[in-house]
């Protein structure tokens, strides 16, 4: 019954004009960053952080969201009509979704994306509605030790899940912690690496970082890459699905599913492992494996499902804990920094009306994203045809309103076009910038932790060990740094490298 009520507060939260207004805003606009290569939800939310000032902290977490679980819509469809995913978590459709419209299926194809996505967006809310507040409950119990050794732990199960070098990986996530300790020590108020600089004294900007590293990287990458060509459009035809097609999607479906909603919410998970792990399930099970990658369409309906689910799930440890499970959760923290709330246990219980509003604005976006996606397909192929030499300034003049805007320091701007150049140069060496955003995130928030628990243990650093939970996950980190040395493990890191290239 707890749960009715629960939600109910959700429902009368979103179901106002102004809520209904942000999530349908955050999931049309999600839509558009989905289909347009290059960008992502990561640059749009970075872009749109600062504007969030103005902005009741409910409606601005509600179109913040809706532009993360919108954005894996709209990388379906240019990944299915034009086999070029708008989405990286969208790389698997086109295996099999672009031959299906290749065959004169896309119709087909979209309306399998659509429904599977919508399925597991409203499964993934309920998992998030029954698993979230019991997890809350359990981070009542944790203390400065607990919380320190859960963001090690998150960190090192973040740097292993991750695709490509681990010794890169790990050097990144050693970056960002860094980075994290520029600015002003809590502790002791002494300024650290700030070089008399005063708009350092309160630390890097994690938009500034955010958009350089993800947004002027991509965009500099882009330049050199973008083929300058006429797209060859599939034509849609039926978007009606067969009660033959509902039957062979629904197992693919449900199994995607619940594999999505796992993998988001462990650290580095999300939707890009989600996806790519549904996939290899069915095509591993599947009675006739070797039609994946010829059109088959539990290949298009496995790794949609997974990567909406777990887009949505991600936002557990977020909402629970104050754990980014990947770099957008990281900037959903800030989002909540900015307004004023602390990222924790104790936004459920201090902020419901924001907890719920969210979990219910996901069913309703979800619900808008179905009704706008299928009918709206001619025109978001048209915006995949905009040259992207018109594009990328308009990103990149929005990035440096939105940066300068949050503090108005040109240092923001310098800091934002130097971490664009290093964005790119991260990606001519093959370094994955996730772990060190992430790093940069739960850098301090792990320094305060450990000096804390250090200050009542009075300088016993064992006590990270003799707490049963802290030597838990702890040892938990360990394994997971452990299963590296493993052949087959090391293996499944590279192919996943090469997919993801």
């Amino acid at each position: 019954m707890d749960l009715i009520s629960h939600l109910g507060l959700g429902f009368a939260t979103v179901m106002t004009a102004q809520n209904l207004m942000y999530s349908f805003f955050g999931v049309l606009l999600g839509t558009l960053i989905g289909v347009l290569p290059g960008l992502g939800p990561l640059v749009a939310i970075a872009v749109l952080l600062p504007f969030t000032f103005a902005l009741d902290p409910v409606s601005s977490m509600i179109m913040l969201a809706g532009i993360f679980y919108g954005a894996q819509y709209g990388g379906s469809t240019t990944a299915i009509l034009i086999n070029l995913p708008g989405e990286a978590s969208s790389i698997v459709t086109t295996l099999d979704g672009h031959q299906m419209a290749k065959q004169g299926l896309a119709g087909k194809a979209l309306a399998t994306a659509a429904i599977a996505s919508f399925f597991a967006g409203c499964v993934a809310t309920v998992v998030i509605g029954l698993f979230a507040p019991p997890l809350a409950k359990l981070a009542f119990q944790f203390g400065p030790a607990e919380y320190f050794s859960l963001m090690v732990c998150g960190l090192i199960v973040s740097v292993v899940l991750a695709s490509g070098s681990l010794l890169k990986a790990l050097a990144m996530m050693v970056l960002g912690l860094l980075l994290g300790i520029i600015g002003t020590d809590g502790q002791t108020g002494l300024q650290r690496f700030t070089f008399g600089i005063n708009e350092l004294s309160d630390g890097l900007s994690v938009a500034a970082i955010a958009m350089g590293l993800f947004g002027l990287g991509e965009i500099m990458r882009n330049l050199e890459t973008t083929k300058h060509g006429v797209l060859e459009v599939s034509k849609v035809t039926s978007l009606m699905p067969t009660r033959a097609d509902m039957k062979a999607i629904f197992a693919p479906m449900v199994r995607g599913t619940f594999l999505g909603s796992f993998l988001g919410v462990l650290p580095g998970g999300g939707a890009l492992l989600a996806s790519f792990s549904a996939y290899a399930l069915e095509k591993k099970i599947s009675s006739a494996p070797e039609t994946f990658g010829k059109g088959a369409i539990a290949g298009v309906a496995a790794p949609e499902a997974a990567n909406n689910a777990g887009a949505q799930t991600s936002f557990i440890p977020m909402l629970t804990l104050g754990i980014p499970s990947n770099p957008v959760m990281a900037l959903m923290i800030s989002a909540l920094i900015i307004q004023g709330i602390e990222p924790g246990p104790a936004v459920i219980t201090n902020h419901p009306e924001l907890f719920w509003g969210i979990i219910a604005s996901m069913w309703v976006g979800n619900l808008m994203l179905l009704v706008l996606n299928l009918p709206l397909v001619g025109l978001w192929v048209k915006l995949v045809s905009i040259p992207y030499k018109y594009l990328f300034p308009i990103v990149i003049i929005f990035a440096c309103i939105g940066v300068y805007s949050m503090g108005n320091s040109t240092v923001a701007v310098l800091t934002m076009a130097g971490f664009g150049m290093f964005g790119y140069i991260l990606k001519k060496l093959e370094c994955e910038p996730a772990p060190m955003i992430l790093g940069f995130i739960l850098g301090p928030m792990m320094e305060g932790h450990m000096q804390r628990a250090l200050l009542i243990a009075r300088g016993d650093a064992l006590v990270f060990l003799r707490e049963p939970i802290s030597a838990g996950l702890l040892g938990l980190a360990a394994v997971a740094l452990a299963l590296v040395v493993f052949p087959s493990f090391r293996k499944t890191r590279k192919i996943a490298m090469v997919e993801d290239d």
